[in-house]
């Protein structure tokens, strides 16, 4: 096990620094302490040819100016507010307002634009990163002085493990994930239309039109969100299911997972032969097709479109504060918080 480390840029007078981890097999993975930003994965096709099989940028610059959230944490909250307010101990929140009208992915400036500080662990066969960040009491609106820690973890199985813990001194929201944009073509051949996902889920959640939860739970049979035996990408993006052209033909839903079951969630690529396995402790997942991505920029000289990348965003329900029968994002006074999700390639 290895990791080497290199500015990356400097942000407010601060450097930002690049870890690159890098296991026996060779596989790397490459993140900032700059919104725990993960900018490249390379694994291996079926022929053998090592490539980066996630969306990111090579400058800093870049990631300020254009990322939609390219692979970085995101929160306190992850997802919509509704209204970009909510009520806790009778005591009501009003947070930024940065989508339509609602909160997005923890405001304009989440954990996703700090810098961390980074702690390096080595073990036999792995080597972690641990960053960890002070969120303070009202940042971006919420209460309470908030200790995170987000701890990345390779080994020799070809294994990416993500670990979120947060404890604060007194009751808030918190509901974390990772925003990678895997696409498994390697190095952006292709876009992910052609992506196979078998995802153990039997029920989603409804959308609005402002992509926040109705509150109302469908079921996936006989729909376009029916992936439990595996379907295509593409089976979404030509839809006419209301909710995916609501999406923006495609997929942007919280699906629920089953309890107890491995193997939650496989995407693959036939072409390139990669696949990887997501395994969770959490209640959901939000499969996110890349159906916005626009802009004026490019990622490694080509032009970012739609369907580009997709991510697979493991997480507890989105606007739960507003939905009383959905499993709670509120941590009380000294709670730990906890999440985990593992990333396998083969």
């Amino acid at each position: 096990m290895k990791l080497h480390q290199e500015k990356f840029g400097e942000l407010n007078g601060q450097d930002v620094t690049a870890y690159t981890l890098v296991n026996d097999k060779g596989m790397k993975v490459t993140c900032l302490d700059y919104g725990c930003i993960i900018t490249k994965i390379m694994v291996p096709d079926q022929q053998g040819s090592v490539e980066n099989v996630v969306l990111g940028f090579n400058t800093l610059e870049d990631y300020e100016k254009h990322s939609p959230y390219f692979g970085a944490v995101v929160g306190r909250v992850a997802g919509r507010i509704q209204g970009a307010q909510f009520e806790l101990n009778d005591k009501v929140y009003q947070l930024e307002k940065n989508d339509h009208g609602n909160h997005l992915h923890g405001g304009l400036k989440g954990f996703d634009k700090v810098i961390w500080k980074a702690e390096v662990q080595e073990g036999e066969d792995h080597v972690s990163l641990v960053f960890s960040y002070l969120s303070k009491d009202g940042e971006n609106g919420y209460p309470g002085n908030l200790h995170m820690k987000v701890i990345y973890t390779l080994n020799n199985k070809n294994e990416f493990l993500l670990v979120y813990e947060g404890v604060a001194d007194q009751p808030t929201l918190l509901n974390v994930t990772n925003h990678t944009y895997f696409n498994l073509s390697g190095n952006g051949k292709r876009d992910i239309q052609d992506h196979v996902l078998q995802l153990k889920s039997r029920q989603f959640l409804e959308l609005t039109e402002d992509l926040l939860p109705t509150g109302k739970i469908l079921t996936v049979e006989d729909t376009p969100f029916d992936f439990t035996a595996g379907r295509m990408i593409q089976d979404g993006v030509v839809s006419e299911h209301p909710q995916n052209i609501l999406a923006g033909n495609g997929y942007d839903h919280p699906f629920l997972l089953q309890e107890n079951e491995l193997n939650k969630i496989v995407l693959s690529d036939q072409e390139s032969g990669r696949v990887l396995k997501v395994e969770t402790d959490q209640p959901c997942v939000v499969l996110y097709t890349g159906n916005q991505l626009e802009g004026d920029f490019s990622i490694n000289g080509i032009p970012i479109r739609k369907y580009f990348g997709l991510c697979l965003e493991t997480q507890g329900m989105p606007d739960s504060i507003h939905h009383q029968h959905f499993p709670s994002c509120i941590i009380d006074k000294g709670q730990v918080y906890k999440a985990h999700t593992k990333w396998k390639f083969r």
